[in-house]
């Protein structure tokens, strides 16, 4: 048997569709339904269908008074608050396609991605760091008083239309811009039972951040799609509150990276959580023990979804159908996926291979920004090459092997070692240095700098030289310094070398380990 798995094909998208209309569709039929709770130690800011879908028709028009062209791109850097939602359906609805970006972006990188861009507009939060460019930078302020209310009035956009671009690491070291149709939210329909188990009645919350495209999707966008209610933290809420806010609020669905479940597991006792049927993890690995104890604790399962920029999720377990001990997944209902070999054909069930999906796969990007039309699905044949190795097991399932290049993952963002080793170069007596990720635990993976000097380095002064040019989900949280290298015979650098815990543990500071 080959690694092909056919679980379509979708459900048929129209021609014509608006992301924004689709997603706020549902609230029509119950518009005094909370659609959004940002819920805290204080009072929860509600937002009705009704309200939330007003300020996002006031954003649509001034958008659409402000930009006249359409499909103008607009770069987003807004902190996490419910403007942020608003403005991004706004854009979308008057037919403009709006750039998110995390507001945890130092000056130098969110200037990078501007450049990149090109922006015809920045519309910048309060304590965001706006782009070094020449676009209009917009203050949230202003936009929120000139915007207002308004009756939502939708621009008419076809399915593959761009409707946003997001920005994802890639190997060379550079931020892609991934661009998406407005078909992006139809495929989405397939992670309703092939993940989530969502239903109208269900109150989902999720831990992360508004502006980060996991939170957007699962935390907000699908839910208002199903004609749920979205519950998110209000800002600088505490991790380990976050079960008194799942009972407090009635919580029936709880998303997050597996770093969230493993730290609300340290607590003692847990909180209960009497109304949560499942929890939701995606944005990298969940380890299987990490898994098996939050069942013990709590009685309900997390099921895991795999999926990139490119391509949101595809791979998943969920209630209807729980994923195997030790295994990711299985393709989703609608989903056609294949494991290849280095020729591009499929490879025998239980083979490692590059994890594919199928070029009509309606989630799937329309292309990287600025790539030619050639280029710009990335297929080999009928298939997109997601980079990551898998195996087909004889139960259907997948079982992820890791990526296949360089690029890690920390705390859900995909990172290039590249950017924080550039970051690091100029520093003051060091001679060499590699990044990769390197296992403090069975559940723990951290990014650690290894570098070569002639003496130890501080590590104060090399975290401090980081934190200007590097976000903080991107900065090392180990330096370990090294003799040398592991190169091979043609001196590449050989980073998986340094991945062995073995081959460091002697290094690693003791309130690390």
């Amino acid at each position: 048997m080959l690694s092909v798995i056919d679980r379509g094909p979708p459900p048929p998208c129209p021609k014509r569709l608006n992301l924004a209309a689709h997603v706020l569709g549902a609230g029509l039929t119950t518009p005094d339904k909370i659609a959004l709770a940002v819920v805290g130690p204080a009072r929860a800011d509600r937002w009705s269908y009704a309200r939330l879908t007003r300020a996002v028709g006031g954003a649509a028009d001034w958008f659409r008074a402000t930009l006249p062209a359409p499909q103008s791109r607009i770069l987003l850097r807004i902190g996490n608050s419910v403007d942020f939602p608003i403005v991004f359906l706004g854009a979308i609805a008057a037919g403009h396609v709006p750039v998110p970006t995390s507001a945890a972006l130092t000056t130098g990188e969110i200037t990078r991605i501007a450049a990149d861009l090109d922006p015809a507009l920045v519309v910048a939060g309060p304590g965001v760091t706006p782009p070094d460019h020449p676009a209009r930078v917009v203050p949230l302020g202003t936009l929120r008083a000139k915007a207002g209310d308004a009756i939502l009035d939708i621009a008419p956009t076809a399915a593959c239309d761009p409707a946003y671009i997001v920005y994802t690491s890639g190997s060379s070291g550079a931020p892609r811009g991934v661009v998406h149709a407005h078909r992006a939210i139809w495929a989405r329909r397939m992670m309703v039972d092939g993940w989530y188990g969502l239903t109208p009645s269900d109150r989902v919350m999720h831990a992360g951040a508004f502006n980060w495209t996991y939170t957007l999707g699962a935390g907000l966008l699908d839910p208002w799609t199903a004609g749920a209610t979205a519950l998110i933290p209000q800002d600088g809420t505490p991790v380990e509150q976050l079960p008194l806010l799942i009972g407090r609020h009635d919580v029936t669905i709880f998303a997050a990276v597996p770093g969230v479940y493993r730290r609300l597991l340290r607590l003692d006792p847990l909180p209960r959580m009497p109304k949560l049927r499942h929890g939701l993890s995606a944005g990298e690995k969940l380890p299987g023990d990490l898994r098996d104890a939050w069942t013990a604790r709590t009685g309900t399962d997390i099921h895991e979804a795999f999926g990139q920029s490119e391509c949101s999720t595809f791979l998943s377990g969920s209630p209807a159908r729980p994923a195997p001990s030790g295994a990711l997944g299985f393709p989703q209902p609608g989903r056609r996926i294949a494991i290849l070999g280095k020729d591009g054909q499929p490879v025998p069930q239980g083979t490692p291979g590059t994890l594919a999906v199928h070029h009509d796969d309606p989630g799937l990007m329309l292309g990287y920004l600025h790539d030619a039309p050639a280029e710009a699905r990335h297929l080999s044949g009928d298939w997109f090459l997601t980079g990551d190795s898998a195996v087909l097991r004889a139960d259907g399932a997948i079982d992820y092997q890791g990526r296949n290049d360089d690029l890690l993952t920390a705390g859900g963002y995909r990172i290039s070692p590249l950017e924080v080793e550039a970051a690091l170069a100029e520093f003051p007596g060091l001679d060499e240095v590699a990044v990769t990720d390197h296992v403090l635990d069975r559940t723990t993976r951290v990014i650690a700098a290894f570098y070569v000097a002639k003496a130890p380095l501080d590590e104060a002064s090399l975290a401090s030289h980081v934190a200007p040019r590097l976000a903080p989900y991107k900065r090392p949280r180990l330096y370990l310094r090294v003799d040398s290298l592991p190169r091979g015979a043609n001196g590449k650098l050989l980073r998986r070398a340094l991945r062995d815990p073995e081959a460091v543990r002697a290094e690693v500071p003791d309130d690390q380990a």
